[in-house]
């Protein structure tokens, strides 16, 4: 009978020490446990499809590589987002050749169970209605911009104000600095973007003498006059300015005090920019001013707008700030004016928390630019999760919403993740300064560009659609030298609820 106690107690201590190595083993090697499957009662996950109709519209050149793995994440309240989470194991089974020629029927030989992937628990709406936010431009663009002001404004009880005109090509002679819109059209469009959830009011400029950097100052006193007692800060964007977290935005401004004045924006990414124009918030990053700010601006509109000679909005309102105040631009990282060009994905992959991007519609290596809205479309399953990285242990870096990449030279561990590569075009050199990359105010610190193809192998998001509650990811890479083009798929998807039974 001791004998027999003696054993027992010897294997539980056995048992208990494994545990515990294992789990500082994790620790130590900063590898996530979020691989562990949790067994979900009463349910069942397929995944391994038998037919791959929705490629069909992608244009695809058949045969090609294809592989597929569902992840289900799990929120946690208690979760951080961290720069970079490495889990043991492949995102990915081995790749299949598929051809959908003839048929969409497929079978697929070498499945995954689902991975489990632990985020903050962020996916909810935010409560913004301590901002108003406005925006200058011409009713195409504001049309235009409807899929990306979906992502991120409704269902947060923030208000929007635009100051649209219909274009601004008018002789340089005529007394009037723009063509006015249609009062019917922009009734329409705006009885249009109100029903799709949009608060939105459309209004026409204060002066039909106004040029384009006047309209955007302006919009300090339209924003101030329409403001409520809840509100604490007016906010002045781009039609292309894109948030990609309302409860992070929220939680950037609640460090200030809406009651002292403050000056909130970003400066632009590139130094020569900045040398030129001065410390201000470039305007497509995001401005915010805080309503004790505002509240002066707006006293002092009429001077500032005839004192200033600026052809940029942005500036004029810099200089009316720096003209009736001594509030000085709260610089923030991670908000993004991006007036760097060409690739981008160096900030797209760069795992940090961004707040907003800039002039993501054009440019890019293919000049079709960054289709954020659908790239976006992950966010409804995984909150903060987009552009968020996690690393796995065959050199494969998943880039949630923009790539997957794999680091076949040397593989991850000669690749610092805490530096930003270098991907975009140089910007221009501002003779003299020890800011030599043009780039180390704003993106440092970064690393030299990698060689596609060689260093570094990217498949990049070709598609995003939202199916039954769920959202499938599909990334491409072109084959090279007769090799087939290579599809990789996600399907990102809740925890399934436990059975009633």
């Amino acid at each position: 009978m001791l004998l027999r106690t003696a054993i027992s107690t010897f294997l539980c201590l056995l048992s208990l020490t494994s545990i515990v190595f294992v789990a500082r083993l994790y620790r130590r090697n900063n590898v996530s446990s979020s691989t562990w499957v949790p067994s979900f009662a009463g349910q069942h996950v397929q995944p391994c499809p038998n037919s791959l109709e929705w490629l069909l519209p992608l244009d695809l050149t058949y045969p090609i590589k294809y592989a597929r793995r569902d992840i289900i994440i799990e929120p946690n309240p208690q979760a951080k987002r961290q720069p970079v989470t490495k889990l043991l194991g492949p995102l990915f089974p081995n790749f299949q050749i598929v051809d959908l020629t003839d048929q969409t029927k497929v079978q697929l030989k070498d499945c995954q169970d689902p991975l489990v992937l632990r985020v903050s628990a962020r996916n909810r709406p935010a409560d913004v209605s301590h901002v108003i936010f406005g925006i200058s431009t011409t009713l195409e663009r504001l049309d235009d911009s409807i899929p990306s002001l979906l992502r991120w404004l409704p269902n947060t009880s923030a208000k929007l104000f635009v100051i649209a005109i219909k274009d601004d090509d008018v002789p340089d002679d005529a007394k009037d600095r723009y063509h006015p819109a249609d009062a019917k059209e922009m009734s329409e469009l705006q009885s249009r973007m109100r029903n799709l959830g949009l608060d939105v009011t459309i209004v026409h400029p204060l002066s039909k003498h106004d040029w384009f950097s006047q309209r955007y100052f302006s919009l300090v006193r339209v924003l101030y006059e329409h403001r409520e007692p809840s509100t604490q800060w007016i906010s002045l964007i781009d039609d292309d300015t894109f948030f990609l977290s309302m409860p992070a935005l929220v939680d950037m401004l609640s460090r200030f005090d809406p009651e002292e004045r403050f000056y909130v924006g970003a400066l632009s990414e590139d130094w020569w920019s900045v040398a030129r124009y001065g410390m201000m918030g470039f305007g497509g990053a995001g401005i915010f001013l805080s309503i004790t700010l505002a509240e002066i601006v707006n006293s002092k509109y009429k001077e500032c707008q005839e004192r200033s000679h600026t052809s940029a909005g942005d500036i004029r309102l810099r200089e009316c700030i720096s003209w009736y105040t001594r509030t000085k631009l709260t610089n923030i990282l991670d908000l993004h004016q991006v007036d760097i060009h060409n690739d981008l994905s160096g900030i797209y992959e760069s795992g940090r928390q961004t707040l907003s991007l800039h002039h993501w519609k054009g440019g890019g290596p293919d000049g079709k630019g960054y289709p954020l809205h659908m790239m976006h479309l992950v966010a409804d399953i995984c909150g903060d999760c987009f552009l968020q990285r996690w690393q796995f242990d065959n050199d494969m870096l998943l880039t949630n919403g923009f790539s997957i990449a794999m680091y076949p030279q040397g593989g991850l561990k000669a690749v610092d993740l805490d530096m930003m590569e270098e991907t975009w075009d140089h910007p221009s050199v501002v003779e003299g300064s020890f800011n030599t990359n043009g780039v180390d105010h704003s993106l440092g610190p970064t690393r030299p560009k990698l060689t596609l193809g060689e260093d570094k192998i990217q498949y990049r998001l070709r598609d995003s659609t939202a199916v039954n509650g769920t959202v499938r990811q599909t990334y491409f890479k072109a084959g090279v030298g007769g090799d087939h083009d290579t599809v990789l798929e996600l399907v990102w998807m809740n925890p399934p609820q436990p059975s009633s039974e």
